[in-house]
């Protein structure tokens, strides 16, 4: 085995520890926790935004969601700045969305992710993903009244990012592989979807 690779390995395992400790910052439960509200058993039951803003109030969700999409473009500035280039950066970003998941400073409870997602996609396209989010937000406003509208924002913002980022090679394939990320996003909001429906069917 290589020096060289070996240095690139631990670059690696280090950038998705940093990552993951940004994922992990849990803004949404200590920002409620001062409004006195325990976001974890509240509404939804999620560390997000979108819970904040219907059980705490707007300006806590506005700082959350900042917080959020902030956590999701440091762990993709950090890794760059520590060497990661190409599709690899994308294996920090995702450890992110994994300690948002699963935090260790709040007994491995989280949010669903998207906002991280957002700050991941703003990290590595820049303009380009502030249209996307522009986009999927119209698209999650005008649907949400139907059931999975965040999976018509989600597809509606990276179908944005796939449609400008096709006129570029690099870009496209950086967004084919954020496309596996956006995705396994997706799948965890609908299985905790499911999974909160069915507790509150058994409990109704």
């Amino acid at each position: 085995m290589s020096v060289f690779w070996m240095d690139d390995l631990l670059t690696l395992i280090l950038a998705c520890l940093v990552s993951y400790i940004f994922g992990a910052l849990p803004f949404a439960h200590r920002l409620s926790r001062r409004k006195g509200v325990d976001i974890f058993t509240t509404g939804t039951g999620l560390a997000g935004a979108s819970n904040v803003l219907k059980n705490v109030g707007r300006g806590s969700a506005l700082l959350v969601l900042i917080f959020d999409i902030a956590k999701g473009a440091l762990a993709v500035i950090v890794s760059g700045m520590m060497g990661l280039e190409g599709v690899l950066i994308l294996i920090p970003g995702l450890v992110a969305v994994l300690g948002h998941w699963n935090s260790v400073f709040t007994r491995f409870k989280g949010g669903d992710g998207m906002a991280i997602g957002g700050g991941i996609a703003i990290a590595l396209f820049g303009v380009v993903a502030v249209v996307a989010l522009f986009v999927a937000a119209l698209v999650g406003m005008v649907a949400q009244k139907l059931p999975f509208s965040s999976l018509f924002s989600i597809v509606a913002g990276y179908a944005t990012i796939m449609a400008i980022s096709s006129r570029n090679r690099s870009e496209f394939e950086m967004a084919v592989g954020y496309g596996a990320v956006a995705c396994l996003i997706l799948i965890h909001a609908i299985m905790g979807h499911r999974r909160r429906n069915r507790v509150a069917t058994k409990t109704g």
